[in-house]
């Protein structure tokens, strides 16, 4: 990322901790950015020697909000997010101007039920997409998935009931039916165990009200690389196809780092 004409300096506007180790932080914005929900972009750092460090993030903001939003979580021994989680609003970060990736909607032909499956900050391209009015009009039925190891990272949660609230039948639009799980200790409203178990064992559909096929379903899965290994290999085991460009499919998949 050594060419200036591929990325700025922008600056940050806010920064929320959910937990010590879980934030969200926006950002000024390059004006040539565009972006389509579901995709990311790269972000940099300066570090002491006068180097750069560079990681990608998904877009939380919707296409036409004026600031970037973003979703991190502090890993300790990174490069990056320590030094990001040190930023304080009017701190100087670089943003390329060049957006990609391929978890969009335009993945998949049109069908009844659109499944989101997320684990941690694998939720960011979620919100993101739930922001605009696509997925509110494409389909009958979002079922949105968030899958954390405690109760206090189910995160964006009270956006989410008002995304859920102002929408629906009685708007001509998708219903969304959330639903959380946590992995490591027992939570009110939610269910326990990985994605994986539940749909293995049918908690997931039956939380949802509602049965997941590969004709009515289109489902994305992001989050962290291992999860997303073992849903592709157990969805594509039950008759989900990758989606593919020139090949259309009900299944589409993006690691969350």
């Amino acid at each position: 990322m050594s060419d200036p004409e591929k990325f700025s300096a922008q600056r940050i506007t806010q920064i929320k901790f959910w937990m010590p180790n879980l934030f969200t932080f926006k950002t000024t914005r390059p004006a040539s950015l565009t972006f389509t929900p579901g995709q990311f972009v790269r972000l940099g750092l300066h570090k002491e020697d006068g180097s750069e460090v560079w990681r990608a993030y998904s877009f939380v903001s919707a296409p036409d909000e004026e600031n970037l939003e973003f979703y991190s979580i502090v890993a300790p021994d990174g490069e990056f997010s320590p030094r990001l989680a040190r930023m304080r609003t009017g701190d100087e970060l670089l943003v390329a101007h060049t957006a990609f990736g391929f978890l969009t909607l335009d993945r998949f032909e049109d069908g009844r039920d659109l499944w989101l499956l997320a684990t941690g900050t694998g939720l960011a391209p979620y919100i993101s997409m739930l922001r605009t009015q696509e997925p509110w009009h494409r389909f009958e039925r979002i079922f949105l998935v968030h899958s954390v190891r405690l109760a206090a990272d189910l995160t964006y949660r009270d956006e989410i009931e008002d995304l859920a609230r102002r929408n629906g039948p009685q708007t001509h639009t998708a219903e969304l039916r959330y639903v959380a799980t946590v992995t490591r200790e027992k939570a009110p409203d939610t269910l326990g165990g990985r994605i994986t178990q539940l749909i293995e064992n049918g908690a997931l559909e039956q939380a949802a009200g509602a049965t997941l096929s590969p004709q009515h379903s289109r489902i994305m899965v992001c989050g962290n690389p291992e999860m997303v290994r073992d849903t592709r290999k157990l969805l594509t085991g039950m008759g989900y196809a990758v989606s593919r460009s020139a090949t259309p499919g009900p299944l589409a998949l993006e690691n969350q780092w």
